[in-house]
């Protein structure tokens, strides 16, 4: 293989020359020209560059969508392709099913970042644009306020671990769930030297104006013991934290958190603050008593809505009962000390794990979701290994979970792609690797293991860290990944991870296990006055050490509660687990999850130790290199096989590049493969061996032969739409000759019927004078019969339907949350999408919040109008015209805008907590009116569209009015808009639009006509205000009239209300009839007259009646019809 330029190769494991130098050298040119990815073979590793290198905007979005591997240089959007479409159509490994990108790499190498820029490509590639996807793209925000913290390591450092699944059916979004890991809740009492605390508590002192701190007792940041390194951030850079917490209220908001759960989380926060303030003396027995110079109690309990007397209780001493009788144990000062920080820590983790479980409900599908129709993403963001000056419990278990990781990464790898080969009879060189299972037995192992023999230590009342690490000392002495410290008497102990050696200190290890709260702590907290922290108090801790609120529960049973009998007799009670035990068991069950799903990694490596942008150390890079077995992994997947379907669904899915019939064998798929001129793939006894690269040229072997498919599709369509056209063609000729024929036949029959009512007229005439005057005498009369009508058609009544009782679902109670949304039917408001419905849900909850301080509603408010009704008002405006409408189908809103080319419609929501949003937009508004202000000076679409000017009303009469409430508000209202309609008259521009028709006018271009003016003041009714028209263009719906008015027909034929002055209304335009008189020649035509010609008369029926003939010279025959055809009439 030909060597090439080092910087230019975009895969690693394409390189001739492997080795240490080589990795480090291509690696190392690339980020020097802002080329952060580079793959290695399937795998992408990514260098953090530490500034924004603008590769993810809207054009690298496109152009990473839909393409192969290849066809573009490597980025982190690719591999949110390669998920979505692998998630959709499946894989040559096993087809389609659930996916998982597994991300790695030290602290502050870029994980985080990594993770929102997937999230953020898979919302576009399913083109996300409802409000779910928004919520989904702020979650990361919001967890990142409350779950990460500047470090000596990284600036924003997650201090807990999560794993974002994302749902999908059929290729849409349908929610997401979040699981969380281990958060470092000791943070929020003890920050190592140059750290901060979490990032809400900066926030929250930037952000909150000087009211609410004031509520919250929020006072200066460097008096709190608990931000024990000062107001930090606060103080380098104040403006950039506010703009943090704006965007953490407007995901809040996005999500769907209500004010009032806002007001009591910020409340639980201030208290977390607060609980450092609280200090302790001892009296003359050593007990310790609670020494309240800054009255921190009082702020506490107003804040947490408990009594002053129950918190110093349970921080001083504890109550138990033996036998009947209650057993008061005082604390010493080092264990109220402990108290108060185990309360602490409860606080604020039971926090969290509240909002994770509300952002859980918030995203969870709104219906079930088959399995068989259910796909999901995976992507795991966990903490990266961490080695610092002092590392405790939470470090260990850090750097367990990477172990696990590292783990499971040589699995895929390494381990079962080298066994597959020597079970399936590849010839294969082995390529070593560093295997850490005997670290992780070192870890898990039970009853001997590093957390096995922790538990047992925390369960004995007199352990304490120097028995727990005297115990590691005796067990594993032997052990080469353990070294026992060289003092003694030291708690220190050493691990030698795949990443390198760690000191531990085991101070605080058994304290931080047992994670225990001061007895008479939880049942002060469950009966606070705080809703919330009564709520998040009442919670089951899972046995991952999650919080569960959505407990199922049968209606005949109650949620179960553990109780302690008071009294004699030995207590019932359920062992705790403890935090190492929960956080196995998070482990676990990640790693069962992540085993169901095709993996996809992403290397993140950290260019420097110090943060920079541009700079690149050799020695710290390749330190990183080395101990992810980065060299292994490039070389394995150079000589390797990534992928080894079985036979059966590699031939499933490549049958069609065979172009015949095979077999589902090994001979069928190298048939499949020789055809396609592919090459170095191996056949094993049941699998087929391919490389990395051999999937995106099997796959565009298939797309072109779908594309040859397409094209065949388009031809025959073709030729069968050309035959049915000539069909139809002569379909067409037949119907319009059998018409003529038709035609013809009525015109001869016509006049047959004409000359046959001639011949009778003449007959008429001959009858004698003398009949006719036995007539008038009445001696002779002429009897017929009426025929009796039809009988009525009576319709079948609908039999009424019969109502379902819903049918109770007798289930058992659930240990953890299920997250899943309930729909409800209907509402108080009655049944969604009807317009009865919607003027309830706006009188009752919208009406008083859209008014002006006047009391009326803005210039661009409109009714329930619809959408061509909207573009009907705006289609004459000029661009940036806008108004707001309510919609009927839902309870919401519609905005209108007049854009170019043709009018856009956006859909507002209001979201649960009563804000509003702008579906698909992140940016959420307490009002509508604050809503328009935003966008008059932001584009409210990526084209551009700028709201400019409101578009009221374009008529006296509001098209709103039947959403106000009484009468006399809807006067005043309407008096207003009137004032409001003639000013705006008034200051109108003039607008160089197409001529709009004006009312009274005609709709067409010639003049009307003189012999027939409009009256004056005449107003057309050719529009109806309910957009709807019968076939003359006329409304259906009658205009209304007023006192003093009257209807009259203007020149166009449509009636208008007219006033009527002094003199009287005007004379009615007399209307003209033509009138024929039959004569001995023929009809004549009489001309017109204001003399309507008779009535036909309806006849009862069953009933029997004389007509008289009338004498010829007093009343002549009724006139004949006019000729249907002939002498151009």
């Amino acid at each position: 293989m030909a060597s090439v330029e080092v910087g230019t190769t975009d895969d690693l494991a394409s390189l001739s020359n492997l080795d240490e130098h080589t990795l480090l050298a291509e690696l190392k040119h690339r980020y020097d020209h802002d080329k952060i990815y580079t793959y290695v073979g399937d795998i992408l590793v990514a260098v953090n560059p530490f500034r924004d290198v603008g590769i993810y905007t809207k054009e690298f979005t496109e152009k990473y969508k839909n393409k192969k591997r290849v066809e573009n240089p490597p980025h982190i959007f690719a591999v949110s392709d390669a998920c979505y479409q692998a998630m959709l159509t499946g894989n040559a490994v096993g087809g389609k099913r659930n996916q998982c990108v597994v991300i790695s790499g030290e602290s502050g190498a870029g994980k985080t970042e990594s993770t929102k820029l997937i999230i953020k490509q898979l919302i576009e590639l399913c083109h996300g644009k409802s409000q779910l996807e928004q919520q989904i793209l702020q979650v990361n925000p919001l967890l990142e306020a409350f779950g990460n913290a500047q470090t000596t390591m990284n600036d924003n450092s997650s201090r807990f671990g999560k794993y974002i699944q994302l749902k999908f059916k059929d290729g849409q979004v349908m929610g997401a769930k979040i699981s969380e890991y281990l958060l470092e809740k000791s943070r929020v009492i003890h920050q190592n030297p140059g750290e901060e605390n979490f990032h809400i508590f900066y926030y929250m002192m930037a952000g909150l104006s000087p009211e609410q701190q004031k509520k919250y007792h929020i006072g200066d940041p460097a008096k709190y013991k608990n931000l024990n390194n000062g107001p930090g951030c606060l103080k380098n850079n104040p403006a950039g934290v506010k703009k943090h917490f704006t965007s953490l209220t407007n995901a809040m908001d996005l999500v769907g958190f209500l004010d009032e759960e806002i007001d009591e989380m910020y409340k639980i926060l201030s208290a977390v603050l607060s609980m450092g303030e609280i200090q302790f003396g001892a009296n003359d027995d050593d007990s310790a008593v609670v020494q309240d110079s800054t009255q921190s109690i009082q702020t506490i309990t107003e804040l947490l809505g408990v009594e002053p007397e129950k918190v110093k209780n349970v921080l001083t001493f504890s109550s138990n009962y033996a036998k009947g009788s209650i057993i008061r144990r005082n604390y010493t000062k080092q264990q109220a000390q402990d108290a108060r920080d185990a309360m602490t820590k409860a606080l604020y983790g039971r926090l969290f794990s509240w909002i994770v479980n509300k952002i859980n409900q918030q995203l969870a599908p709104e219906v079930t979701i088959a399995a068989s129709e259910a796909t999901e993403i995976g992507i795991l963001d966990i903490f990266g290994f961490e080695h610092l000056q002092t590392n405790s419990f939470e470090q260990i278990c850090i750097n367990l979970a990477n172990e696990q990781l590292q783990y499971f990464f040589n699995q895929h790898i390494f381990l079962l792609e080298q066994e597959e080969y020597k079970a399936e009879g590849i010839d294969w060189t082995y390529v070593p690797f560093v295997n850490n299972q005997s670290l992780l037995n070192l870890f898990m192992t039970k009853p001997i293991g590093i957390f096995a023999l922790l538990d047992e230590e925390s369960l004995f009342p007199q352990g304490s860290d120097h028995s727990y690490v005297e115990k590691l000392n005796r067990n594993f002495q032997s052990n080469h990944h353990y070294i026992k410290a060289k003092v003694s008497t030291s708690n220190n102990f050493s691990i030698d991870h795949y990443a390198g050696r760690v000191s531990y200190s085991a101070d605080n290890f058994l304290e931080k296990n047992r994670d225990n709260l001061p007895n008479g702590v939880m049942q002060m907290l469950t009966a606070s006055t705080n809703d919330l922290l009564g709520q998040i108090f009442r919670g089951t801790i899972t046995r991952t050490g999650t919080l569960a609120l959505q407990l199922r529960t049968n209606d005949n049973k109650k949620e179960r509660k553990s109780v302690r009998k008071r009294g004699f007799g030995r207590q019932q009670t359920t062992r705790k687990l403890t935090q190492g035990a929960q956080f196995k068991n998070s482990l676990n069950v990640l790693l069962e999850l992540l085993n169901l799903s095709n993996p996809h990694f992403v290397r993140c490596i950290k260019p420097n130790t110090t943060k920079a942008p541009k700079a690149f150390e050799d020695k710290y890079v390749n330190a990183q290199l080395r101990y992810t077995g980065m060299l292994e992994t490039t070389r394995i997947r150079r000589m390797g096989y990534a992928l080894r379907p079985k036979f059966s669904d590699f031939v499933n899915r490549y049958r069609l590049l065979a172009r015949k019939k095979i077999s589902e064998n090994g001979k069928g798929c190298e048939e499949i493969l020789k055809g396609c001129g592919l090459t170095q793939w191996h056949i094993g006894k049941t699998k087929l061996f391919l490389k990395y690269y051999h999937q995106d040229q099997l796959e565009e072997q298939l797309q072109k032969v779908g594309q040859c498919a397409v094209h065949i599709q388009k031809i025959v369509r073709g030729f069968l739409g050309r035959q049915e056209y000539k069909r139809c063609k002569e379909q067409a000729r037949r119907q319009a000759a059998a018409m003529e024929t038709f035609l013809a036949e009525i015109q001869d029959l016509s006049l047959t019927h004409h000359q046959q009512i001639e011949k009778l007229c003449e007959k008429d005439r001959r009858i004698s004078q003398s009949f006719f005057g036995k007539i008038k005498e009445n001696k002779e009369k002429v009897q017929f019969q009426a025929p009796a009508p039809p009988p009525a058609i009576i319709e079948d009544e609908p039999e009424p339907e019969e109502e379902l009782e819903e049918e109770e679902v007798d289930s058992d109670d659930v240990i953890e949350d299920e997250f899943v949304k309930t729909v409800k039917k209907g509402g108080k408001f009655g049944a969604l999408g009807t317009k009865a419905a919607t003027i309830k849900w706006f009188k009752t909850t919208q009406s008083e919040k859209l008014r002006e301080n006047t009391g009326v509603f803005s210039n661009w408010f409109h009714g329930i109008i619809t959408r061509r009704q909207a573009e009907e008002l705006l289609d004459s405006k000029p661009l940036g015209y806008y108004l707001i409408r309510v919609s009927e189908s839902r309870f919401g809103y519609s905005l209108s805008l007049r854009a170019e080319q043709r009018c856009k419609h956006f859909m507002i929501d209001q979201l649960p907590n009563g804000k509003y949003n702008v579906v698909g937009e992140a940016q959420v508004f307490r009002t509508l009116n604050d809503l328009v202000y935003f966008y008059e000076k932001e584009p409210i679409s990526p084209f551009g569209d700028v709201l400019k000017t409101p578009c009221g009303q374009e008529t006296d009469e509001c098209d709103y009015a039947e959403l106000v409430e009484d009468d006399k508000d809807q006067a005043k209202i309407m008096a207003t808009h009137s004032a409001r309609r003639s000013r705006v008259m008034q200051q109108a521009p003039q607008i160089n639009a197409p001529p709009k028709p004006q009312r009274g006018q005609n709709n067409n271009l010639a003049p009307p006509s003189p012999t027939s003016p409009t009256p004056q003041g005449s107003r057309s009714r050719s529009k109806s205000p309910h957009g709807k028209r019968n076939s003359g263009g006329r409304p259906i719906r009658p205009p209304p009239t007023r006192p003093g008015s009257y209807l009259s027909p203007d020149q166009n034929g449509n009636e208008t209300s007219q006033a009527i002055n002094s003199d009287g209304p005007p004379p009615l335009p007399a209307k003209t009839y033509m009138t024929m008189t039959p004569g001995p020649g023929g009809s004549t035509n009489n001309g017109p007259s204001n003399v309507p010609p008779p009535l036909p008369q309806r006849l009862p029926s069953n009933a029997s009646y004389s007509y008289v003939m009338p004498d010829m010279e007093a009343r002549p025959p009724p006139p004949l019809p006019p000729h249907p055809v002939g002498n151009g009439q």
